[in-house]
Formats: C-alpha cells, structure tokens, sequence
C-alpha cells in the first residue's frame, strides 16, 4: 500500500471509530524549519501526540531529524524553500525561484525530497512571491502529483497565495494553514494563538496550526497537547485531516 492510500485509509478508520470522535472538532500541528538545530528537532520530535514535522532541505541536521521523526512514528514533510517576494541574498538550499526553468524546476525539486527521506507530503516555506504565480505552482503540483502518495501544505505566508487552488485544480490532495503560533515569540503569545487555533477547530470542524522548533513554542505545546482530548478535541496527523476531509466532498 502506497503513502497516500496508507492516509486515506487511516483516516477512513478513524471517522469511523465512533460517532462522537466524528464529531469532534480535529486539529493537527506541523512543526516547521527542522534542519538547522539539533537540540530543538529533538525536543520537538518529542512533544506529545501525532504531530507532524516539516524538514529542509539540504540542512546539517534535516536526514537525521527525518529518521527520527519517522522512528518515533510521526509524519515528515519537504519543507520546500519557495521564493518570497521579500528575500534578500541568494536563495536557500533547495529553494525554488521565480526565473529557474522547467528543467531547473524539476531538478532542484527532486534534489530537494531526495534529502528528506520518508516524506509523505510537502509545505511552502515563504513562498510569498511564488505562490502567487499560477506557472510555477501547476509546476509544483506537477511534480507532487507524479510522486502520487505525496500531498500538498500550504504555508499561506500571503492571502494572494494560489497554491491551494492550483493543487485542487491538479488533483493533488491540499489544504492550507489556519493559525501561525508562533509569530511573536513569546509563552503568552503562543498560548493566546492557540487557543485560536481551537476557536477555529470549533467553527470550522478542523484546523492546521504551524509553529516551529522554538522553546517559547514547545513550552506551550508540551503543556497544551495533552489536555486536548479532555477539552472535546481530536488532535491528529495532517494526513488523517486531509484524508478525512477529501472523504468527506
């Protein structure tokens, strides 16, 4: 069984463990920009329940943290550097950019999973400049949907993001970020966006929250997690909440 039937069908299990788990709001964590620090990957491969991490590539520490994840039992993703309309300098290991080729495209890309073993789906990292051209993302979701057990995050670092348009109109199993965390690093920060995270799980049915490897975030996440089942929450793998969700159209 390939990586995208093993999510759809795990997701079909869990709808159908229970009504009420059904029914229960779902929420699912990435963590991002695993790669460059050892000590906190670790620390957050740690955290409690099916969080998923997204890795960059090309980083000292990103295969290392893949293995990890993927030992523990968690989900990895590609955290593809995508170009943002802001970035200064040259463009990060693995990047993707608005004046590569096709050629150059495809072969950065396969460059780039090849360094992030056991993958199952792949999120932007910035990307505020190419998400927003519909050439490169069909490119994208090219790319994805010819390794079909692959899906598609999108990070949604700018509301003019056309990622998760263009995935659907490819046929490539996406959907998009709800909540960032952890845009100010702060304990009480953290804790004030995730509980927005959940006012958005409640009125949606589900939400994506994204943090990163920082101690302010993991702080919170470590106390957080473990009271969510309590609190009326499912709390799941991005791959059991996209599955659940295409089973669901």
């Amino acid at each position: 069984m390939n990586r995208r039937r093993f999510v759809i069908a795990a997701a079909s299990a869990l709808l159908a463990t229970t009504t009420f788990a059904a029914n229960r709001p779902r929420i699912a964590i990435i963590i991002d920009d695993l790669g460059y620090r050892y000590a906190d990957g670790r620390r957050a491969i740690a955290l409690p329940g099916p969080v998923a991490y997204a890795v960059l590539p090309q980083t000292p520490y990103g295969r290392k943290l893949a293995l990890l994840a993927r030992d523990s039992g968690r989900e990895v993703l590609l955290h593809l550097p995508l170009e943002a309309a802001n970035q200064a300098g040259p463009a990060e290991p693995g990047g993707i950019t608005l004046d590569m080729t096709r050629g150059a495209f495809r072969a950065t890309f396969a460059s780039a999973i090849e360094t992030v073993p056991f993958a199952v789906g792949v999120s932007s990292h910035r990307g505020s400049l190419l998400t927003r051209h519909p050439g490169h993302m069909t490119w994208l979701m090219e790319e994805i949907r010819d390794r079909e057990d692959l899906f598609f995050i999108d990070s949604y670092t700018t509301h003019e993001s056309i990622a998760l348009q263009v995935a659907r109109e490819e046929g490539v199993i996406a959907t998009r970020r709800d909540v960032f965390l952890d845009h100010e690093r702060s304990v009480e920060a953290v804790t004030r966006e995730f509980g927005r995270l959940k006012d958005k799980a409640h009125r949606k049915g589900h939400a994506v929250g994204i943090g990163h490897p920082f101690p302010e975030t993991l702080e919170v996440l470590e106390r957080e997690l473990p009271r969510l089942e309590q609190q009326g929450f499912q709390l799941v793998t991005i791959g059991e909440l996209i599955g659940a969700e295409r089973n669901r159209i």
